[in-house]
């Protein structure tokens, strides 16, 4: 199931031609394999609860796939309530029935650290379940759904990702509740008529398994303070994926023993049944996704030879955020493979000196060793498939790439390319 390719040459996608999808669909182009998706799925069939961070990859074909293998979903903003909606997912769970050992689990949960006023009223009018990341959004919620149940995102105090930027825990980070602070925030919970159902904790994205180890002793003090009145317990996501050679995945079976030795004891500690619930993002859709892009230019700059493709920054923003490794490939035009192989920079097409997809943190400008690549070759960028599309932008009025899910061979567009039309709508002189 991993993504990159050894030899550095890719002619396929899950069965699919890449010189055909390019055909087909233009470049840049995202392309997605389903089986993959469907595999990471059912690796965490253990838990309770997969609850997909839809920000790692909105599309709709891509939520409907997840809710197809049971996966439920976790909204961040009013649009990803929507998107949630439109893909199939139910506002909120169904009425347990009598003698059910665990209430059912909410389709679709808010998790944020505000309320702007179009999520508030989102969430109110279909009944959504809400994650309080601040404890100003229990007043707030409390105005407008009385009575209703909450969870609590707390910040346990340390955290830790694959950069700085992905940290979620600590005093840098501006999410969750501070964990000293739980105490005052229950109280505020009472006196505002909510009841908390469940804790949630997320440290950061793409973070080691021995710091994801460590929430689960931090959520267990935290959940003894909250009480009997918690059904569910969520270990948040962050589960790491391998990008680079020699990177391997976590032990999933490991983690899963030790959170439901956690449950377990709380369990025992209640006197009932505890739902857990884990929140993958990055580890359902990372391997899944390539970006194929075209070589446009071959040029030497002093030393330094690169390749320069249609995709930049704006199509992919990762590393330039993060300074991240994504594996390369190249696929020739021709049916001749390409002959030796090279050390390359791989820039896109932006003005902008960061349009660089082989830089280290900090921006540094590195080289990858490829096949010899010429113009109208197509170059794939591997394991793309989480915060890829969705933090693609318009920058220098570059239109938005379209997208496909390849399943078993068989290829189906599932967003549309823009148009220049689509980038000057609603605007006005």
């Amino acid at each position: 199931m991993i993504a990159s390719s050894a030899s550095g040459l890719r002619r396929e996608i899950a069965g699919a031609s890449v010189a055909e999808l390019a055909e087909t669909y233009g470049t840049p182009l995202y392309a997605y394999d389903a089986e993959v998706i469907r595999h990471r799925c059912r690796d965490l069939a253990a838990w309770d609860t997969v609850r997909f961070a839809q920000k790692a990859c909105s599309n709709l074909a891509v939520l409907d796939l997840v809710r197809r293998e049971g996966v439920l979903v976790d909204a961040v903003s009013t649009g990803e309530i929507h998107r949630a909606l439109a893909a199939g997912y139910a506002p909120h769970a169904a009425k347990a029935a009598s003698g059910d050992a665990l209430p059912p689990a909410d389709p679709i949960v808010y998790t944020a650290d505000i309320f702007d006023r179009d999520s508030l009223d989102a969430v109110v009018k279909h009944g959504i379940h809400v994650n309080c990341g601040s404890a100003d959004m229990i007043e707030q919620l409390a105005e407008r759904m009385p009575g209703a149940s909450i969870t609590l995102r707390v910040n346990p105090g340390f955290g830790h990702g694959h950069s700085q930027k992905t940290n979620t825990g600590g005093e840098g980070s501006k999410h969750g509740i501070w964990h000293e602070e739980i105490p005052d925030v229950l109280r505020r919970a009472e006196w505002a008529g909510l009841q908390v159902s469940g804790l949630h904790m997320h440290i950061g994205s793409g973070t080691d398994l021995a710091h994801l180890a460590e929430v689960a002793g931090a959520l267990e003090r935290v959940a003894i303070e909250v009480g009997r009145s918690l059904t569910t317990v969520s270990a948040g996501g962050g589960l790491p994926v391998p990008y680079k050679p020699g990177e391997v995945h976590a032990d999933l079976s490991g983690y899963f023993t030790l959170w439901d030795a956690t449950r377990k004891r709380l369990e025992d500690r209640f006197g009932h049944r505890i739902r857990l619930e884990i929140e993958p993002g990055r580890y359902l859709t990372a391997e899944s996704g390539f970006v194929i892009t075209e070589v446009r230019a071959v040029k030497k700059q002093g030393g330094r030879k690169y390749l320069l493709v249609d995709a930049g920054f704006n199509t992919l923003a990762r590393p330039v955020l993060y300074g991240s490794y994504h594996p390369m490939s190249v696929c020739p035009r021709g049916e001749e493979p390409s002959h030796g192989a090279e050390d390359v920079a791989v820039g896109g097409p932006l003005c902008e000196s960061g349009d660089i997809f082989t830089q280290t943190d900090g921006g540094f400008v590195a080289t990858r060793s490829l096949p010899t690549a010429s113009v109208g070759d197509l170059l794939v960028i591997e394991i793309a498939g989480a915060y890829g599309f969705v933090m693609a932008s318009n920058y220098n009025s570059k239109p938005l790439p379209a997208e496909v899910l390849v399943d078993g061979g068989t290829h189906r567009l599932v967003r549309a390319r823009q148009t220049p039309e689509d980038l000057v709508r609603g605007e006005c002189v």
